[in-house]
């Protein structure tokens, strides 16, 4: 996080909104309330735009409406038409248990928007726009946002190819130079006991090594229906395809490992691991494995060995331990102690918060305040590249160093989005889709 309040304590949230859009050159970006203005009925409130209309777009979706700040959802896009729908309808449920949100809803039919380009109608609309659809196209959404000059809340992973990590970090820069405020999805910055145990991280000395853990039964998964085109099919199985999701360790694994990045201050310099599928091995389990083993390295040598796996009946563990010249910290159990056992700090359980909700409270009380203080998406897309490069040692079974790697131009992302392009990877005749093999399949 930038923690840099705006010089003039009393300046309005509707001049500070105007203002954000100036380039460090000295150049207008086109004014962000010109079209939501019009419908907003208040130049106080903070409009807002949902781009991805699934469980968590749509959870986000909810938590920014339970922020104390005067805001209004009035703008919803996503690929699909019935994932909006579906969105607006959970939303509108809460709305009957939490009635202070219902007058924050205020989404017609003509600010509902299906499609590949339902964001580019979407992101005009509003102050703040939350991007939560399938991370592969989190770049391109983010860039847009960006251009348009609005505040951002984004899921992670941000990216899943180098490419879109140098696209992301591109538009980073120029949402610094307009202060735009960026929050991302990683809600661990966001949660106390995490940010507790940050504050004294000195108290184990020099961090020397680390170990991160994301190993549960899976996820769901969606079976191709008649009449499906690839592109459809692939879409709505999103989870299993590498240009979609990037796979388990940088959907849902990125969390551990963004841990250690942020503990560590310092991002590794190069990977290696293991890795296969041997229980989630069918049609409709796309081109992911089902577990990863990787051993990054940092500059001072201190290395993290992390694993992920998505196999029922295993063992179960979310969590990261920190190892230290004087001793150790256990996230999960929110303590610190040195290597006789002797607890050096215990976290007060009572005083947890949801992240999740923290980290909307926070953005959205930044905005209204006309405050600068949030900007995560170069962390994001560095901790995403992370998890990239983690991918791409597993998968090749080599040693993958991150300057090559981010630097490789790798991008598996489709060359043209609609419902009849063709995905960036097909099935065989046999109707398997085809699977890295370490020591053949190659990056670098």
């Amino acid at each position: 996080m930038i923690h840099d309040a705006s010089k003039d304590a009393g300046k309005s949230r509707r001049e500070f909104v105007k203002n954000s859009g100036l380039l460090a050159g000295g150049l207008m970006a086109a004014p962000l309330l010109s079209q939501a203005n019009f419908f907003s009925g208040s130049s106080d409130v903070i409009k807002i735009a949902l781009v991805g209309c699934g469980g968590r777009g749509t959870g986000a979706a909810i938590q920014a409406l339970l922020t104390k700040q005067n805001v209004k959802l009035v703008a919803m896009a996503d690929a699909f038409r019935d994932n909006l729908d579906s969105s607006l309808k959970a939303i509108m449920g809460e709305a009957e248990e939490n009635p202070t949100i219902k007058a924050k809803i205020d989404v017609p039919e003509e600010r509902r928007f299906s499609g590949f380009d339902g964001y580019q109608k979407a992101i005009p609309l509003a102050d703040v726009v939350i991007l939560a659809t399938p991370p592969g196209f989190r770049p391109i959404h983010f860039e847009e946002a960006v251009k348009q000059g609005k505040h951002i809340f984004m899921e992670k992973p941000v990216a899943v190819d180098p490419a879109g990590v140098q696209k992301v970090l591109a538009a980073a820069a120029i949402a610094k130079q307009k202060k735009l405020n960026v929050v991302v999805g990683l809600q661990r910055h966001y949660q106390n006991s995490y940010r507790e145990l940050f504050k004294r991280k000195d108290l184990i000395g020099e961090i020397t090594s680390a170990q991160a853990w994301w190993n549960n039964d899976g996820v769901w998964v969606r079976e191709r229906k008649p009449g499906q085109t690839e592109m459809e099919y692939q879409m709505r199985n999103w989870y299993y395809f590498n240009w979609l999701c990037g796979d388990h360790i940088t959907e849902q694994h990125i969390h551990n490992i963004d841990v250690i990045n942020w503990f560590k201050g310092a991002y590794p310099v190069k990977a290696q691991g293991m890795g296969g599928r041997q229980v989630r091995n069918g049609k409709d389990h796309g081109e992911i494995f089902d577990h990863h083993f990787v051993e990054f390295t940092y500059a001072d040598g201190s290395i993290l060995n992390s694993q992920c796996r998505h196999i029922p009946g295993t063992m179960a563990r979310v969590d990261e331990l920190l190892i230290g010249t004087k001793g150790r910290i256990s996230t999960g159990a929110g303590s610190i102690t040195d290597f006789k056992g002797k607890q050096l700090y215990k976290f007060d359980s009572n005083t947890e918060n949801n992240p999740y909700q923290t980290e909307h409270d926070e953005l959205f009380e930044a905005i209204a305040k006309g405050q600068y203080k949030f900007a995560d998406a170069e962390n994001g897309a560095k901790s995403s590249m992370t998890s990239i490069l983690g991918r791409m040692a597993t998968y090749s079974g080599q040693v993958i160093e991150w300057d090559k790697a981010i630097n490789s131009g790798l991008d598996i992302m489709p060359k043209e989005f609609s419902w009849t392009a063709v995905p960036s990877i097909v099935p065989g005749a046999d109707g398997f889709y085809p699977i890295a093999v370490p020591g053949k399949t190659k990056y670098i």
